[in-house]
């Protein structure tokens, strides 16, 4: 199968380094301008042609599975006041019936459990996973530049979305070494987490965008903890790597880590930026601010 029609969203984590604002709100639900992280991911996956659309939850994160949802209460008062753009913004982000499913992932077991919580809704096709805490920006979307080489490559390839890095930060970052080009993709010759500077294989890092082939879950399945005490998706690409292809793609854009502080402030300016109603009166609240 050439089309990947269904991706995957870890939404489970804590979100530690946002409290106390992720106390009782998920940080998946913190907004950049106006609309939450996780709506964000979703139309990036939508962009990309994306068909369902799988939420790996944990406690307290009942919210997320609500803003993709109807509210009609909300929607009856905007009838009534004929608020026609505000109705038509909330259909435009809600995905169609049936698209949505939510998983519960019941302890922190790492990004390789999330992902193997998701197993029986996925199937047996490829699939993407998208990290929501990542925002990329760019045209076309990451994921939809991902589908267009997977396409290209054919099936039964993986792709992981990459961008530089500084040298001097790449033990902050999963690392890979590349070789040959095939279209815009390179074959990944080797995946290290967070590698001390002399001993990684390139300044390429690993961006939160992934497409896998199912066979990631047998692995999954007896992946033995790795770092953290986590079950770590890294460790169980490096074993399927050994059995099929993966490539990594350049992607065209730019991405803000927004688990982290400065990430996430830095893309609220990016994104408030680029809108013709915020961005001149941001540059000169900016200006005044810097004076």
């Amino acid at each position: 199968m050439t089309r990947i029609r269904k991706a995957i969203f870890p939404v489970a984590g804590l979100g530690t380094r946002f409290l106390p604002a992720t106390k009782a709100m998920p940080k998946e639900m913190l907004t950049v301008v106006d609309k939450p992280l996780i709506q964000h991911v979703v139309d990036e996956a939508r962009e990309a042609g994306i068909e369902h659309f799988i939420f790996v939850t944990g406690r307290n994160k009942g919210v997320i599975e609500d803003h993709f949802d109807r509210q009609f209460e909300l929607e009856t008062t905007l009838e009534q006041k004929k608020k026609n753009a505000e109705l038509e913004l909330l259909d435009r982000d809600l995905p169609g019936a049936g698209q949505a499913s939510f998983t519960r992932q019941q302890g922190p077991l790492g990004l390789g459990h999330a992902v193997w919580c998701a197993r029986e809704i996925v199937g047996h096709e490829p699939f993407a996973v998208l990290l929501p805490d990542v925002l990329v920006k760019g045209k076309p979307s990451c994921l939809k530049q991902m589908t267009d080489a997977y396409a290209e490559l054919g099936s039964g390839s993986n792709i992981i979305a990459v961008e530089e890095v500084p040298m001097d930060k790449v033990a902050m970052y999963g690392i890979v070494g590349i070789g040959k080009a095939k279209g815009k993709a390179h074959e990944i010759t080797q995946m290290v987490e967070k590698p001390a500077r002399d001993k990684a294989p390139s300044n390429l890092s690993v961006t939160g965008r992934y497409i896998l082939q199912p066979e990631i879950f047998n692995v999954l399945e007896t992946q033995p903890k790795g770092a953290g005490g986590e079950i770590q998706l890294t460790d169980a690409m490096v074993t399927l790597a050994k059995q099929q292809p993966f490539y990594s793609l350049k992607f065209t854009g730019k991405s803000y880590d927004c688990g982290s502080k400065i990430g996430f402030l830095s893309a609220n300016i990016a994104y408030a930026l680029e809108r013709p109603d915020l961005g001149p009166a941001l540059r000169e609240e900016m200006r005044n601010a810097l004076k």
